[in-house]
C-alpha cells in the first residue's frame, strides 16, 4: 500500500477545532506540519478566526535553550497572531497534539537554509553573488556557522515527542530564485544561465574555491561577464565549480541528517530534493546515490508539478536503494497552479514511475473543491493507503 500525507501550517489547526476532523476526512493518515518556515502570506479558507495569515520566517515550536547556547545563529521567534491570545511559540506542538488526537501521524516540516529573518540579522552568513549583492533569504551552506545552525535546528525538531519523523526542505544550496514580495526581476537574468547568479562569493565560498584550485577573483569576473551577456564559463571551470559545490552540499546534508538521527535515532529523515545537482532552492539538487547512500536520508521528496515529473521520479527510482522512500509531491491547489481535476491521473503516473508514497500540497491552502479532489484521489486510486 502507498503511504500518503498532506502539508499543513500550524495556524491551519491552532485555533480551529474542526481542522483535525476535516483533514482526517480526506482519507490520509499523516500530516507534514511546518515546524520551521520562511516568510509567507497564506490563505486559511476554513479557519474561524482569520482568512489571510502573514508570517515572518520563524520557528513555530519551542526550541530547547541548551541546544542553542553559544551559537551565533539563533532561530527567529514567531510573531503573535491576531486571533490567538496564547504565546505564539509552541503552535506546532499544539497543532501536532490535536492532529495526533484525531489518529493522524505528524511529520515535522523544517525549512533549513531559507530564512529571511536569520539572513537579514546575519548578513555575513548569506549567499553573496559575483556582484557582491547579498541574498538575505539564502543562508550559505559553506559557512561552518550555518552548518551548526542547520544541524541544531534539525536535532531540535527531531527530538520533539509529537513529531514522528522529519522532512527537510531547502537543505542545500539556495540561490537567486525566491518568491519575494512584489518581485521585479522578471524571473531571471537575460542572456545567461540562471545558475550563474546562484554562485556564492562569501568568504567561506572563496576559501572553498581556493581549496578546489579556483581563483575566486578571476572566477567572479568571468561570472559577471557571462551574466551581462559575455562569453560563458569554460567547461572545465564549470565542472570544477559543480564538483566543489556538490561536495560542500553533500557534507552539509550529511551533517544535518546525522544531527537529526543522533537526537532521534528511530525517526525517519526525508529531504526535499531534485536529482540535478545544479538545482538550488526549496528542492536543492543532489545526486540520488549520494543523498540516499551511506549516512544519507531515508527518503527523498520530489516536487512533481508538470509533465516531466514522471521522468524525474523514474530517474530517482532507477538508482535509489530498494529501501529508500520516494515521495511524489503533487500540487493540489488550483490557485497555486495545481490541476485538481487531473490529480488522479497525476497520482497514477507518479506511482507508475516508481514513487513509493504521495504528498499533497497543501491542505491548509486548499479550497473545498481542492479538498474534494484530494479525497477522491485517495479513495479511488488502487493501492493508496487510507
Amino acid at each position: 500500500m502507498t503511504r500518503s500525507a498532506v502539508y499543513l501550517y500550524p495556524w491551519d489547526v491552532d485555533g480551529d477545532p474542526a481542522a483535525p476532523e476535516r483533514i482526517a476526512g480526506l482519507g490520509v493518515k499523516e500530516v507534514v506540519l511546518a515546524a520551521a518556515y520562511h516568510s509567507v502570506r497564506a490563505l486559511t479558507p476554513f479557519h474561524p478566526g482569520h482568512r489571510i495569515v502573514t508570517r515572518d520566517a520563524a520557528v513555530h515550536y519551542r526550541p530547547a535553550p541548551e541546544r542553542w547556547r553559544g551559537l551565533p545563529l539563533q532561530p527567529a521567534k514567531p510573531d503573535a497572531p491576531r486571533h490567538q491570545a496564547a504565546d505564539p511559540a509552541g503552535s506546532f506542538e499544539r497543532a501536532a497534539e490535536r492532529l495526533r488526537a484525531a489518529d493522524l501521524r505528524v511529520t515535522a516540516w523544517v525549512v533549513v537554509a531559507h530564512s529571511e529573518a536569520v539572513g537579514a540579522a546575519h548578513p555575513d552568513f548569506v549567499v553573496r553573488n559575483a556582484f557582491g549583492d547579498p541574498y538575505p533569504w539564502a543562508l550559505c551552506i559553506a559557512s561552518p556557522d550555518v552548518r551548526d545552525y542547520a544541524a541544531t535546528l534539525a536535532a531540535d525538531v527531531a527530538a520533539l515527542g509529537c513529531a514522528g519523523g522529519v522532512e527537510l526542505e531547502a537543505c542545500g544550496w539556495y540561490g537567486f530564485g525566491h518568491l519575494s514580495a512584489h518581485d521585479k526581476t522578471g524571473g531571471g537574468p537575460a542572456g545567461a544561465a540562471g545558475w550563474l547568479l546562484d554562485l556564492c562569493f562569501c568568504q567561506s565560498c572563496e576559501d572553498a574555491c581556493r581549496a578546489a584550485g579556483l581563483h575566486p577573483g578571476r572566477l567572479r569576473e568571468r561570472v559577471r561577464l557571462a551574466v551581462d551577456g559575455g562569453p560563458g564559463l569554460p567547461a572545465e571551470m564549470e565542472r570544477a565549480i559543480a564538483e566543489m559545490r556538490a561536495g560542500l552540499a553533500a557534507d552539509f546534508v550529511r551533517d544535518v541528517i546525522g544531527s537529526a538521527r543522533a537526537a532521534a535515532p528511530r525517526k525517519a529523515v526525508l529531504v526535499h530534493s531534485h536529482p540535478d545537482p545544479r538545482e538550488t532552492g526549496a528542492n536543492p539538487g543532489f545526486d540520488p546515490l549520494v543523498l540516499l547512500g551511506d549516512g544519507g536520508a531515508d527518503g527523498i521528496v520530489l516536487a512533481c508539478p508538470g509533465p516531466d515529473s514522471a521522468e524525474v521520479v523514474s530517474r530517482v527510482a532507477t538508482v535509489a536503494p530498494a529501501t529508500a522512500r520516494i515521495a511524489a509531491n503533487l500540487t493540489a491547489v488550483a490557485a497555486l497552479g495545481g490541476r485538481p481535476a487531473e490529480l488522479r491521473a497525476q497520482t497514477e503516473a507518479m506511482l507508475g514511475a516508481g514513487a513509493t508514497e504521495l504528498r499533497f500540497y497543501h491542505a491548509g491552502l486548499a479550497s473545498a473543491s481542492d479538498l474534494a479532489a484530494i479525497r477522491d484521489c485517495l479513495t479511488s486510486v488502487p493501492g493508496v493507503a487510507l
